[in-house]
């Protein structure tokens, strides 16, 4: 390719083309091609980088020696949760999240934390001075000399002081700023994005060194750059929630090392963030009593319970097209379960709006949520409170059956640890919860089975 040539790249998968194109041919993606120059060929062919460089030879499984030494944990049992138990040594973990939601705030803590355990931890910021990182700081609290911090963005002086000082884990804050002077495009480019976190991946893997990288996130939600960033990290976390409010949920969507979608909540307050380990309680505070619409569900998030409130708001439109609004929940579900409702109960719900909210910001898409959005709507339909200290979960289908769900008796363990006295549940999980001291269980088949047993 002649000097000064450009290349066309995908920016949500990282596909190269030699023309710009409207669709990704590799991701099927419309109008993602941007035009970067084109990374210089290394001198002397493929052949002149083979040159001098031990050749690695394949291994059997038997031959390759585990570490014993256990996970480290970060101070924090919830990030400790999302993690999987701690973290890995030699791992690339990407954070992501809006502006402003606290990602840098909770990893300048999880350097606190492991700092005064005297784990040597390296804070590289391209975003921040170090006045800046320093005010900070000084909220979260007291800091140890273990913590040394960085302002750079030339990966290759930071790749240098990585191997000089040889920390037991690295803070990139963030990955959008840093760059390679050999690629010509502006740092944040797809190239840059891909080249950076490439060389990041080897220090980790090569130096066993336990890498953050801070990532940004587009208006969609996704974490800026080429969609093969997301592949190359060991661990993807998102940081979610309204930056207005109080509190934050973080979870896990890639976790080579544990479970994915585990979630850790957090409270951001004035000293920084602060762990909330009971979130059932916390997302079910200002529930009101006695009110029709409202429906306490259980959801699993990973392998925990989490209970959540439920509401709708059914009333009589004035337009000849009834308004639906679907708040941390699906709208086409939402439709979807009306329109089971007024096939199956002949409720005449296409002459009415409809809104259903979440309480406490989360977004679910649990299939096990179907029942408490049907009671939810009924309820409010009906003006009829649905019992206190009652729970509700199950799949609904097409026909109106209520289908088992997964993991039931954790769902209501946890409804009897927090003091409910009645769980309504499908049919087909009675097996497996069986009887419980305590809760009153209710298995219904079908959604008029369910209405019945809140009238």
């Amino acid at each position: 390719m002649k000097k000064g040539a450009t290349v066309f790249f995908c920016q949500n998968c990282g596909y190269e083309s030699a023309k710009w194109s409207g669709q990704c041919p590799a991701c099927r993606e419309w109008n993602t091609f941007a035009e970067e120059p084109s990374a210089p060929k290394a001198k002397g062919g493929a052949g002149a980088r083979r040159s001098g460089r031990e050749t690695k030879e394949p291994v059997t499984l038997g031959g390759i020696r585990t570490g014993q030494e256990g996970r480290i944990s970060t101070g924090m049992s919830e990030l400790d949760q999302v993690l999987g138990g701690g973290i890995v040594s030699g791992s690339l973990v990407l954070v992501g999240g809006d502006p402003g939601i606290g990602k840098s705030t909770l990893l300048l803590q999880v350097c606190r934390n492991l700092s005064q355990r005297m784990e040597s931890v390296l804070y590289i910021s391209g975003e921040e001075s170090l006045q800046q990182i320093k005010l900070r700081a000084v909220r979260i609290g007291e800091f140890s000399d273990a913590l040394t911090l960085l302002c750079e963005t030339n990966l290759a002086d930071i790749e240098s002081v990585v191997l000089k000082r040889r920390p037991q884990a690295v803070i990139i804050d963030s990955i959008q700023t840093m760059y390679q002077e050999e690629i010509s495009s502006a740092p944040g480019s797809v190239s840059q994005v891909r080249e950076a976190t490439g060389v990041l991946m080897r220090l980790a893997k090569e130096q066993n060194i336990t890498i953050f990288i801070v990532g940004h996130v587009t208006k969609e939600g996704t974490v800026a750059g080429p969609r093969v960033l997301e592949h190359m990290v060991d661990t993807v976390l998102y940081f979610e929630g309204d930056r207005h409010a109080s509190y934050r949920i973080l979870r896990s969507v890639k976790n080579r090392f544990g479970s994915t979608n585990e979630i850790g909540v957090f409270e951001m307050t004035d000293r920084g963030l602060r762990q909330v380990t009971n979130p059932s309680e916390y997302m079910l505070s200002g529930k009101p009593a006695g009110a029709s619409g409202s429906v306490v569900a259980c959801t699993m998030e990973g392998t925990r319970p989490m209970l959540l409130e439920v509401q709708a708001l059914v009333c009589r439109t004035s337009f000849g097209l009834p308004r639906r609004t679907a708040a941390g929940t699906d709208y086409n579900r939402l439709n979807l379960l009306m329109a089971v409702l007024e096939k199956r109960l002949n409720l005449p719900l296409s002459g009415y709006d409809a809104y259903v909210n979440i309480a406490g910001g989360v977004r679910l898409s649990e299939p096990a949520m179907d029942l408490a959005l049907v009671l939810a709507v009924i309820s409010s339909y009906k003006d009829i409170a649905v019992p206190e200290k009652t729970i509700v979960f199950g799949e609904v289908g097409l026909s109106g059956e209520v289908r088992a769900v997964s993991m039931a008796k954790q769902r209501v363990a946890e409804a009897r640890r927090l003091g409910f006295m009645k769980v309504i549940l499908p049919a087909g999980c009675m097996e497996q919860v069986k009887a419980m001291e305590g809760i009153a269980l209710v298995g219904v088949a079908t959604v008029r089975d369910a209405m019945d047993s809140i009238s």
